[in-house]
């Protein structure tokens, strides 16, 4: 059954929304407004920069609008006065409240980055690939009052490896974005796919990144630290203190089978006793320096045998 094409509101700011804001453009809908984050200070610089979905918005000349909130009544206004029959949400970083999700004639459709009702909330990218998940994926869900809480209309999985980091994950699903989303699309308005409920159990919530989450505790598991690496590369990033240097970890192997003093380092290919097992660093990096593997930077920065490196507490 043939629809007419949608009025549809787009609503996301990094560079993750792009694909998705693009198969949209592609498609026979109509991107009518735009909605992202406003420009920020960002880069080496520190020059104001408008969002990667702000700059690709702008080239097709579709307007782009970019409130702080939405809490006064023009705002609410001027979203309403779109008479868009859906807004899509991908990453946009606002709360939205209930007038603007009951805006649209349709509601409001998110794409998130996790299987529902696993990994609710700001990181799940990341704390996916902490948890040692088997698999994760793309959900699109309508959007309740609640986090990531709203009935979900399809899923698609996709398999994690050992060593999947956080860029790997994030470009997979980015691209994944759009097809499933003209899917889901196709569905809803036809009626062919109905909003079904989350599931009760399984719920869990991927807090935001802390970059104090990154300093390497050396009492607990070599196997933890390898996935917070590939988890936290690039923000907030691994680290450990040697005299007061802070030194980036980047990429880390476990190995299981070394034990010693947590904290030690054990032989000259940086291997450093943790808790369980050792971490043996691969790629490394001063502060201001350029990243270097681990050989390279011994030959330039001195970390002996025997030293021991501080164990901060656990928290």
């Amino acid at each position: 059954m043939d629809t007419p094409p949608l009025r549809l509101i787009f609503m996301g700011t990094p560079a993750f929304s792009v694909p998705t804001l693009q198969a949209l453009l592609d498609s026979r809908h109509h991107v009518v407004a735009v909605y992202s984050q406003p420009p920020r200070p960002g880069g080496r610089g520190y020059q104001v920069q408008r969002s990667a979905v702000h700059q690709r918005a702008a080239t097709e000349g579709i307007p782009v609008l970019t409130p702080l909130h939405f809490k006064n009544e023009e705002d609410q206004a001027l979203f309403a006065s779109h008479h868009a029959d859906l807004a899509i949400v991908v990453a946009y970083g606002l709360i939205l409240p209930e007038i603007i999700l009951e805006a649209p004639r349709l509601g409001c459709l998110n794409v998130h980055a996790s299987l529902l009702p696993r990994w609710r909330g700001a990181a799940p990218i990341q704390r996916a690939i902490e948890a040692g998940d088997q698999d994760t994926g793309l959900t699109i869900m309508k959007m309740d009052a609640g986090l990531d809480t709203g009935p979900m209309l399809l899923k698609k999985s996709i398999p994690l490896r050992a060593d999947t980091t956080a860029k790997d994950l994030h470009d997979a699903l980015s691209a994944m974005g759009g097809d499933l989303l003209l899917e889901a699309l196709e569905g809803y308005t036809t009626g062919a796919l109905h909003p079904l409920p989350q599931p009760i159990e399984g719920v869990t919530y991927a807090g935001k990144l802390k970059r104090e989450e990154g300093q390497i505790h050396w009492r607990s598991s070599a196997v933890g630290w390898v996935r917070k690496i590939q988890a936290f590369t690039p923000w907030p990033g691994v680290w450990f203190e040697h005299e007061g240097v802070r030194l980036k970890v980047l990429a880390a192997e476990a190995i299981t089978h070394i034990t010693g003093e947590p904290g030690t380092v054990l032989d000259d290919q940086l291997t450093i006793a943790c808790g369980e097992g050792a971490l043996r660093i691969k790629i490394l990096q001063r502060p201001g320096g350029t990243a270097l593997d681990a050989a390279t930077f011994l030959r330039g920065y001195s970390l002996p045998v025997g030293s021991i490196l501080p164990c901060p507490a656990i928290s």
